[in-house]
């Protein structure tokens, strides 16, 4: 059995109230049901972003650039424990100052093979000190870069990255994107 298998998400109605719960690997495909999600950003002490391509045995975007990780918080688990356990899952870091920057977004976005997501993803940025050691399972490589390097990136080539990050970008004033007034108050 594998993580995946034993996973579960937790599933929302069209205003992103919980309705129940479902094995991770059930949701995911061509028809998605509406789930919670989360990326996060992990910055350095000398202020480099964390980008991690997916590892090409990942199901959905393989092998695309993207944020430092995603997850999803398990039923009655807080974000901030969720993240806490992806990031030292995904790349063994230990986290530090959990910040939510963008609480509402949500996407929806369908990749060459059919699957789609379809999540409410609240994105958090994080600190930490510690160097990423990636699982193989879901990290093929990665790299600190600086944030305005990894905007002109996404600017000149969106195809590379994944749709979440290309649409965070467009938001986070780290990436040159601005918040929406309504986050920003």
């Amino acid at each position: 059995m594998t993580l995946t298998d034993i996973e579960e998400v937790v599933l929302l109605d069209a205003d992103d109230r919980p309705i129940g719960r479902a094995p991770k690997s059930s949701v995911h495909g061509a028809d998605t049901a509406r789930h919670l999600a989360f990326s996060c950003h992990v910055f350095n002490e000398r202020e480099e972003l964390l980008v991690t391509r997916r590892a090409l045995s990942k199901q959905a975007w393989p092998g695309v650039w993207t944020n430092s990780f995603c997850g999803h918080p398990a039923p009655a688990e807080t974000l901030v424990h969720a993240i806490r356990r992806r990031g030292e899952f995904e790349l063994g870091l230990e986290l530090e100052r959990i910040e939510p920057v963008l609480p509402f977004f949500h996407y929806r976005a369908t990749d060459a093979s059919g699957i789609v997501e379809n999540e409410l993803c609240p994105v958090y940025s994080a600190r930490s000190t510690t160097s990423p050691t990636p699982h193989p399972g879901e990290v093929m490589d990665f790299a600190w870069v600086h944030p305005r390097r990894l905007a002109s990136a996404i600017e000149h080539a969106p195809w590379a990255f994944s749709p979440w990050l290309a649409l965070q970008a467009r938001l986070l004033p780290f990436l040159g994107g601005s918040l929406p007034e309504a986050v920003a108050s």
